[in-house]
């Protein structure tokens, strides 16, 4: 999703709006809720983006889906439609998150790995992206077999790949430029 300086501006204003009332947590995991919503469904994604949709279909489909949110969001998804905006409800979502997250002084660290991550590997790795970056960090696992092994871990834009794929494909490189 490409943001927007509009987008920017809307999640600086909902976060400044829940901070105030103290409900920045909750509009975050609202936030990531619409998030996922939104990249499950094709469908919804598609609703969002289109001019032919009247903002009042729009906003009935909205309120039913997301009728569980707090009320700080239910005025930003209505703020939305009533500037014609909400086409950029993900973006301003996922900016929204990004923001809370540098408020906290928080970082989310991707892992892909062969096979779900268990809890002790996932505790190691917290306390090693802490070291590393001395940020309380969340961790988002993705399970990919065709890396085969080990895994590979995302923080900002730091990455390291210790994963087999990476390290076959350099022994295949090595054998290949010999």
């Amino acid at each position: 999703m490409a943001e927007s300086r509009a987008a920017i501006r809307y999640a600086k204003a909902i976060l400044s709006l829940a901070t105030d009332n103290k409900v920045a947590e909750a509009v975050n995991a609202d936030m990531k809720h619409i998030l996922s919503v939104i990249a499950e469904n094709s469908d919804l994604s598609a609703m969002l983006q289109s001019p032919v949709i009247r903002s009042a279909d729009k906003k009935a489909v909205l309120t039913s889906v997301f009728d569980r949110v707090d009320t700080a969001t239910s005025n930003l998804i209505d703020t939305l439609i009533a500037n014609k905006r909400i086409a950029l409800l993900g973006d301003v979502a996922n900016k929204y998150n990004q923001l809370y997250d540098q408020l906290r002084d928080a970082q989310v660290a991707k892992v892909i790995s062969a096979t779900p991550l268990t809890s002790a590997l996932e505790k190691k790795i917290l306390a090693k992206v802490k070291e590393l970056t001395g940020k309380t960090t969340e961790i988002e696992n993705t399970v990919d077999a065709s890396i085969l092994g080990g895994f590979i871990l995302r923080v900002g834009d730091l990455q390291y790949d210790a994963s087999i794929a990476n390290k076959l494909n350099r022994l295949k490189r090595e054998f290949t430029l010999n």
